[in-house]
């Protein structure tokens, strides 16, 4: 086994591979560029080694600096994570004319999967279903007018070397092919260096499925069942499942034989990902097609981790040291149910405009950890790491529970800065449950403990997903999300029963704070309560909430609502009426902003008997507020100057409190009558109780 290995990556992916680098008691090297001079996957590494500037081209795309580390540091590997020099068959040369491992696959295997035309024609003599099109050169605008006329009509024009949603354009008809396929050539060569472009049948209710494979160098390859991929947005993922809610187990079979079969055609070895376009339209599960084999570890590899038991990071390293797999196709199995997040650095709300700056808070929901039982003990870590330093990625379990898993992927700490330089991709929230829906229920409610401040982020719209009913259902496409969100994202819709928490929530919080505010000076003494009843408004529904006796009402009924809080808290874990929900929660100038289930509800709190003057300020009515003294702050009413009946003129004092220790005249702001006096002297009062009311 290795003794050192250098990870040629960055963030998050960096973190994960450190992680089981460390459990297994191998070395590890980090790279950095300028811009990650400070971030945690230098900090976690044993050595680093500066490689350049922070633009990618300059620095981690440049395979002689990465080999000139290898060498500096002796170390005997390389793992490439994904991206970057990944899949580049050059690196992987280079790697081996120096005697330095490649974690991953061999240089024929990468190369022939690299080249879309290529590997399709692969796929074909391999036995693999392929989608109907044209595999071949394609010389000019009039042949693609006629290779889609043949194919028949929609068609997807893709440049050959494209990947990431570049090069790609969808024809409904002729015109459609004239008018995208010279943009289809100069896109991939502006950006991929190759011009040459094919054109496929376009599968109707797309669904975008990929099966795992990971095989040694002993001839042994297996598939480790399948993820769904259809949640994306401008082709790029946004949430990964496995399995899929679509696949039948025959289905499963089918397509991993097929993937397997191609893998071994091409002496494949290590871990990798076959992606397949299944036609949603077919009822017979049997419409899957290929479209490209990834001859690298996904981003979304947790998923297929949860429910399968294998840490893929630690079986690409023994494969690459020569170790044959533990594991046999019958001893891969599916167990529960698994879904990945991905949060970004991008605002959903404007249009998802990406977003870069300081993360000025940043703590994800507290990891916690679980053991499948499908797979032999040491095929699995059993050390638990959580959240250690700053960072939260999560891959061991022991003894958990069978319905505990939570799991974050980052490569961030608070005070850290998401920076232009690379991708906007924050952490990968990965939540585990027996069943479907109890992982989605995990991911709502570890959406909600996740704070996040500084830069926009998408965790409202992960959460909206998390609840949507075609999501829940089960029907999935690739156009998911501009089919549900045609108008852009504004919030997930809260039903009254959330609004209903909420405002007793707010309530309860109103109170406690109050409460608190009363013992600040020792000398208001106990006999001050804080108000009685709120009024709590909530968009356009208003809400009266009590507080007696340990009890809360909304709206003159008994509400159960349990819950604690310590002023400061900026997460409430609260049970309302039997349901489990927690609310972040941020001062505003008249009460609370809570946000909860994907969506941010900003609540008007005020004691109630004052709720009608806030009205009048809202609807921009000024009152009257010159006929009320009101006290200002929460303090011990000392000396009252006047009595019902007496005249006062403006700017005569009319009361005296105390509040820490310091003395407040209080003065009339017109000149009258006093109608009415509602304290009297050693009297403790709230803030804006009514000391007295003028004529």
């Amino acid at each position: 086994m290795f003794k050192k290995i250098l990870i040629a990556n960055r963030g998050e992916i960096a973190c994960r591979i450190i992680k089981t680098a460390r459990r297994m008691g191998i070395s590890t090297v980090a790279v950095y560029s300028d811009a990650d001079a400070r971030a945690p996957f230098v900090q976690m590494a044993d050595e680093a080694v500066h490689i350049g500037p922070s633009p990618a081209a300059q620095s981690y795309l440049i395979a002689d600096k990465i080999i000139a580390a290898c060498k500096a540091t002796g170390a005997e590997a390389v793992h490439p994570g994904y991206g970057f020099l990944s899949e580049r068959t050059s690196f992987a040369e280079a790697l081996a004319a120096e005697g330095i491992a490649f974690i991953g696959p061999p240089v024929n295997a990468i190369a022939a999967m690299g080249d879309k035309i290529e590997s399709k024609k692969l796929a074909m003599s391999a036995g693999v279903n392929v989608v109907p099109g044209f595999v071949g050169e394609i010389t000019d605008t009039d042949h693609a007018v006629r290779i889609s006329d043949e194919i028949g009509y929609p068609v997807m024009m893709k440049a050959s070397a494209g990947g990431g949603g570049k090069g790609m354009r969808l024809a409904y008809d002729e015109a459609d092919v004239r008018e995208n396929f010279e943009s289809v050539k100069r896109e991939g060569l502006a950006s991929f260096g190759d011009d040459r472009v094919f054109i496929e049948k376009y599968i109707l209710n797309p669904r975008h499925i990929e099966i795992q494979i990971l095989g040694d160098q002993h001839g042994n390859i297996l598939y480790l069942n399948e993820r769904e991929c259809s949640i994306q947005r401008r082709h790029q993922k946004v949430v990964e499942e496995a399995p899929s809610p679509f696949v039948t187990p025959a289905m499963r079979k089918a397509m991993g034989e097929q993937c397997v079969a191609l893998a071994r055609a091409v002496g494949y070895y290590s871990a990798g990902t076959v992606e397949l376009i299944v036609s949603g339209a077919d009822p017979t599960g049997e419409s899957f097609y290929f479209l490209e084999m990834n001859t690298r570890l996904q981003v979304e590899h947790p998923v297929t981790e949860a429910i399968t038991g294998v840490d893929l990071v630690e079986q690409m390293i023994r494969v690459a040291a020569g170790e044959e797999l533990p594991l046999t196709q019958a001893d891969i199995g599916i167990d529960g149910w698994a879904i990945e997040n991905r949060v970004y650095a991008e605002d959903p709300y404007r249009g998802f405009l990406p977003s870069t700056g300081r993360l000025t808070r940043y703590a994800p929901p507290p990891a916690v950890a679980h053991q499948s039982p499908l797979v032999p003990s040491e095929v699995v870590s059993s050390e638990v790491e959580t959240q250690a330093h700053g960072f939260s990625t999560t891959l061991e379990a022991n003894g958990a529970g069978r319905d505990a898993y939570v799991r974050i992927d980052d490569g961030v700490a608070e005070g850290g800065e998401v920076s232009i330089y690379y991708d906007p991709m924050i952490a990968k929230l990965i939540t585990w449950g027996e069943t479907r829906d109890a992982a989605a229920d995990k991911q709502i409610a570890a959406l909600d403990a996740f704070e996040l401040e500084g830069l926009g982020h998408n965790i409202d719209f992960l959460s909206a997903i998390m609840q949507h009913p075609r999501f829940r259902s089960g029907d999935l496409t690739t156009g998911f999300i501009a089919e549900e969100y045609p108008d852009g994202f504004h919030g997930a819709p809260a039903d009254a029963a959330t609004i209903t928490a909420l405002a007793a929530i707010a309530g309860f919080v109103a109170t406690a704070e109050a409460d608190r505010a009363r013992q600040i000076d020792g000398q208001l003494g106990d006999t001050l309560p804080p108000p009685a009843a709120w009024s709590v408004k909530l968009g356009d529904s208003e809400h009266r909430v009590e507080m007696a006796d340990g009890a809360i009402s909304v709206d003159g009924a008994h509400y159960d609502l349990s819950m604690e809080y310590l002023p400061g808290d900026r997460i409430l874990h609260a049970e309302a009426a039997g349901q489990a929900i927690s609310v972040k929660l941020r001062r505003t100038r008249t009460g609370f902003r809570l946000t909860t289930r994907g969506a941010s509800h900003d609540a008007r709190v005020l004691p109630y008997h004052i709720a009608h003057l806030a009205q009048h300020m809202i609807e921009q009515v000024p009152p009257d507020l010159s006929k009320y003294l009101l006290c200002p702050m929460p303090g011990l009413l000392t000396q009252l100057h006047v009595g019902a009946g007496d005249k006062v003129l403006a700017g005569q004092p009319l009361a005296t409190v105390e509040a820490m220790k310091m003395e407040n005249i209080l003065r009339a702001e017109k000149s009258g009558v006093v109608k009415i006096v509602n304290a009297a002297a050693g009297d403790s009062l709230a803030v804006d109780a009514v000391i007295l009311e003028l004529e």
